[in-house]
């Protein structure tokens, strides 16, 4: 297969659907200037930018923590901290996470992400003492006021949001309760594990609030709208068992001990399958979740037109004909 040739024609094709000037210039660069030359570019651009964003995740964050467990596996765990407050968010945290998200993002070491707590509790959504200064706004107009707390919800959301802008799996680790912001973060994750002690709640109804950050928009097409609404409306506590049973987590473990195990062993999983496909499939399937089949089955075509062509794909069928294991380029 031309890995090269394919690549300028899938590049023309994008110019001429999408009627796009920058992507007519980046085809016209690679059919004048040669694609060697720009790989080499690019491959520095993205070394610096790794390079970047390890550096600033060792310098670390108030809120968060970021470790590597074994350096010779791709997998990182991404913790909320704040365990003497039940890790409680606050508007620190809600600045922290997507920064920690976009920096692991680019970082081609981490392929599998694990989201956690520290303590004996997973999330027990936005910390109230924060909850009045977020709600708290400096104008005497109402409609100003109403403008400014609106662009402050939806800031919040979009932090939220970034556990599905990030292109790596993201796998949540649940133990204690998950309540309220904690339930909108997880909605957000891709896999979802909790042990047999972790409990959700989506409390907001009894803060005479209307859960905004997630939860009311992704968990039907996650536990369907009967199961979403009984916990939306009620504010009740769903027990691990439940939780499974209506398919807010595919995985029960025994323990604390067990689940760290198990999704440690399910992100390494993870982290052995091609990025490619892997930040394909994370695509495909959230943006088919707002679309009819056909829509959906039209953007997946859309996107292996390009996939098709991935030296992952040749890699991938030359391991299976090989019976080994297949060896996937780093993203």
């Amino acid at each position: 297969m031309n890995y090269c040739r394919h690549q300028k024609e899938l590049f023309l094709i994008l110019a001429s659907a999408h009627d796009d000037p920058n992507i007519y210039l980046l085809a016209e660069t690679l059919l004048t200037s040669g694609t060697e030359t720009l790989r080499i570019a690019m491959a520095d651009d993205e070394i610096e930018a790794a390079e970047a964003a390890a550096a600033e995740l060792k310098r670390g964050f108030e809120t968060l923590e970021v470790t590597q467990p074994d350096p010779s596996v791709p997998v990182y765990f991404l913790y909320l901290n704040r365990p003497a407050h039940r890790n409680a968010l606050t508007p620190i945290s809600f600045a922290e996470l997507p920064r920690a998200l976009a920096l692991l993002d680019r970082l081609p070491s981490a392929r599998a992400i694990v989201l956690t707590g520290r303590g004996p509790h997973f999330c027990a959504g936005i910390d109230l003492s924060s909850l009045a200064s977020l709600a708290s706004v400096p104008s005497d107009d109402r409609a100003v006021a109403s403008e400014l707390l609106r662009r402050r919800i939806l800031a919040l959301q979009s932090a939220i949001s970034a556990v599905e802008r990030c292109r790596k799996p993201v796998v949540a680790a649940i133990h204690g309760a998950c309540i309220g912001g904690g339930v909108d973060l997880v909605a957000a994750c891709d896999i979802r594990c909790c042990d047999e002690g972790a409990y959700f709640a989506v409390k907001e109804i009894d803060l005479a609030l209307a859960a905004d950050l997630g939860s009311l928009q992704r968990l039907p097409a996650i536990v369907g709208y009967g199961n979403a609404t009984d916990m939306a409306l009620t504010g009740r506590r769903v027990a691990a068992e439940e939780a499974k049973a209506m398919g807010l987590v595919t995985r029960v473990f025994p323990s604390s001990a067990a689940l760290a195990a198990g999704v440690t062993d399910l992100a390494r999983g993870l982290a052995e399958k091609s990025t490619v496909a892997m930040t394909g499939t994370k695509a495909v399937m959230l943006r088919s979740r707002d679309l009819t089949v056909d829509q959906g089955l039209e953007h997946v075509a859309t996107w292996n037109a390009a996939m098709l062509m991935s030296r992952d794909l040749e890699e991938a069928v030359r391991a299976q004909i090989e019976k080994r294991k297949p060896k996937f380029s780093k993203l």
